[in-house]
C-alpha cells in the first residue's frame, strides 16, 4: 500500500469515527426529556406529580448514547484523527451538564416520593390522635 492510500484510508476513518461521535450525540439530544414532560404533569395527588416527574427525567438511554459519543470521541483524538474537535467537546459537555442536572433533579424527586407518603402517614395520625 502506499502511502497515498495510507491518508486515503485514514482520512475516511477519521470522517466515520467524527459521524459516529456525532450520530451518538444527535441521539443523546434526541433521548432527553422534552421539556414540557418534566413542566406539565397530570395527577390526582402529590406522589401521583412526583412520579410523573420521575418517570419524565429518566435518563438511561441519554447515558448510553453519551458514553459512546466519549468513547468515539476518545479514539478518534488519540488517534489525531480530528482536524477541530472543539465543537463535539464542547456538544459532549453540555450534554453531560444537562445529564448531571438530570440525575440530580431525579434524586431529590425520588426522595421526595419516599418522604411524602411517611410525612403523610405521620400527619394522619396526629389527626386521629387529636379525635
Amino acid at each position: 500500500m502506499s502511502d497515498m492510500e495510507d491518508e486515503e484510508l485514514f482520512g475516511e476513518a477519521a470522517d466515520e469515527i467524527r459521524g459516529d461521535v456525532e450520530e451518538h450525540l444527535a441521539a443523546a439530544r434526541d433521548a432527553l426529556p422534552d421539556a414540557d414532560a418534566i413542566w406539565t404533569v397530570e395527577a390526582d395527588n402529590t406522589l401521583g406529580v412526583l412520579n410523573g416527574l420521575r418517570s419524565a427525567l429518566a435518563a438511561e438511554e441519554v447515558e448510553g448514547h453519551l458514553r459512546d459519543a466519549k468513547k468515539w470521541f476518545t479514539i478518534g483524538e488519540r488517534a489525531d484523527a480530528f482536524e477541530d474537535a472543539d465543537d463535539l467537546r464542547e456538544e459532549i459537555e453540555t450534554i453531560e451538564d444537562v445529564l448531571d442536572d438530570l440525575e440530580d433533579v431525579s434524586d431529590t424527586v425520588g426522595d421526595l416520593a419516599s418522604t411524602i407518603p411517611e410525612l403523610r402517614g405521620e400527619l394522619e395520625s396526629l389527626e386521629d390522635d387529636e379525635e
